[in-house]
């Protein structure tokens, strides 16, 4: 018996068979130079936030875990020099890359694009000796499968309690070590097709303030190593894994998808040059209220001055950042305060900045910031489009009379307003701890192209953990 809401006929070709001969046939030539340049951007943020995240003594349980896994010697363990197997490697980059929630995030999918494809990049592309050119070609690839993937669906991954960024992130991962292994179009198919059953994520973290957040992107780039290579072994998988009756959109999104909502304007329309490089180190749909206060008030005020704050949501960001109120209110934990509108809102209030610095143990100590969080008010605004690209409208009344309104059409570092290249280098010297080098990484970034391999960047990359 069959159902006419699922295509049935096995002629038509499926997302991942579009998007595994597209990336198998990729050339640098066909790739734009914007695009190249945005993904090399990209790219050296992630660099940023792993270091930064190591830097911290974040990620401790996955640089110790991808230890003990050892494996073979084929890919760098950030942050101590040691070489272990590459699935174990991008366990430990991709949750370096997120732990700090400073890494770039995709708004139409939203997903933070480099955290899956940097790890399988670095570890898959140190394993085979890829040149920067071929590693820059699979990132390209994989960066436009994540948010096509998840911006076919916007918000439904969520809606449903899933992390986006896990969910399409696997496939990703998969598709950049295809092709950097050099598989064929079939069996790169059977990857995506085994990734996509190793994919989830759940949200559950925000009812507790716990970091599983972080492990995903490590998770999702391990598990897409692990099915490019069981596909390499001859294990296949079911080409119709995104659209299909029981594929991925209609399981974990409870949508129906077809195939071009994916893959329609491949290789014509790129989404890697739509990504938004975060000038705060927390959750994106907060972005735009933070941007409009800055935009609004001069700051920092006196908590006690302030009589109210106004801020207009997106519902789909309501429900992540700004409720229950209780636990907005009085952030748990340090990554819990990422996820609090009102808090945050409250500390750029009193601080005038908000930076890594701003989520810590003794900031969650405050008691200024935690009472100016209780006259944060949120109104749920339906504003059209996705919730992170959406504007941000504060009203900040004062207790002597003054009330300043205003606001922003979009947050700040996205292709339509993107951060300047001074403000890209500070963010990247502040990460490293060094704007020497900084400048020095992201010189070695730009030739990516004309690199032999990896391994310069990677030694610069230690060389700012030593």
């Amino acid at each position: 018996m069959t159902d006419d809401r699922w295509p049935t006929s096995s002629a038509s070709p499926t997302a991942t068979t579009v998007l595994a001969a597209w990336a198998h046939d990729l050339t640098l030539d066909a790739v734009p130079v914007q695009v190249g340049d945005a993904v090399i951007r990209h790219l050296l943020d992630g660099l940023g936030t792993a270091v930064a995240a190591a830097r911290q003594g974040l990620a401790a349980p996955s640089l110790r875990v991808a230890a003990d896994l050892g494996g073979p010697a084929e890919a760098t363990l950030l942050g101590t020099g040691a070489r272990v197997s590459a699935p174990a490697a991008a366990l430990a980059t991709g949750t370096l890359v997120h732990a700090l929630d400073f890494d770039d995030t995709h708004a139409g999918g939203l997903v933070h694009a480099t955290s899956v494809v940097l790890p399988t990049v670095l570890a898959v592309g140190e394993q085979v000796g890829a040149s920067g050119e071929e590693c820059l070609v699979a990132a390209v690839a994989g960066y436009e499968a994540v948010c096509r993937i998840a911006g076919a669906a916007p918000h439904a991954f969520h809606a449903r309690g899933l992390h986006a960024t896990s969910v399409s992130g696997v496939l990703a991962s998969a598709l950049v070590a295809a092709r950097l292994m050099g598989l064929d179009r079939e069996t790169a198919v059977n990857a995506l097709g085994i990734a996509g059953s190793q994919a989830g994520g759940l949200l559950e973290f925000l009812a507790t303030g716990s970091s599983t957040k972080q492990l995903h992107p490590g998770l999702a780039a391990q598990s897409g190593i692990l099915a490019a290579r069981l596909a390499a072994a001859g294990a296949d998988g079911p080409a119709s894994v995104l659209e299909g009756e029981r594929g991925l959109y209609a399981a974990l999104a409870d949508a129906r998808v077809p195939a071009g909502a994916v893959t329609d304007g491949l290789g014509e329309t790129w989404q890697s040059a739509r990504i938004t490089i975060k000038p705060y180190p927390s959750c994106q749909l907060m972005h735009a209220a933070l941007d409009a206060v800055s935009a609004t008030v001069p700051l920092p005020v006196g908590p006690d001055d302030v009589r109210s704050v106004a801020v207009e949501v997106h519902p789909d960001s309501a429900d992540i950042v700004c409720l229950p109120r209780p636990a907005k209110l009085a952030p748990r934990t340090v990554y819990d305060a990422k996820f609090s509108l009102p808090w945050s809102l409250a500390a750029l209030l009193v601080d005038g900045v908000v930076t890594v610095d701003t989520y810590t143990e003794a900031a969650l100590a405050r008691d200024a910031i935690r009472r100016l969080a209780e006259r944060v008010e949120v109104r749920v605004v339906h504003f059209p489009g996705v919730a992170a690209d959406t504007p941000g409208r504060v009203t900040v009344t004062f207790h002597d009379g003054r009330v300043l309104t205003g606001g922003v059409p979009r947050s700040a570092g996205g292709p339509d307003r993107p951060l300047s290249e001074s403000a890209f280098l500070a963010k990247l010297a502040g990460n490293l701890g060094s704007p020497e080098l900084a400048r020095t990484l992201a010189a070695e970034a730009a030739d990516l192209a004309k690199a032999p391999d990896l391994s310069r960047l990677l030694e610069l990359t230690q060389e700012s953990l030593s």
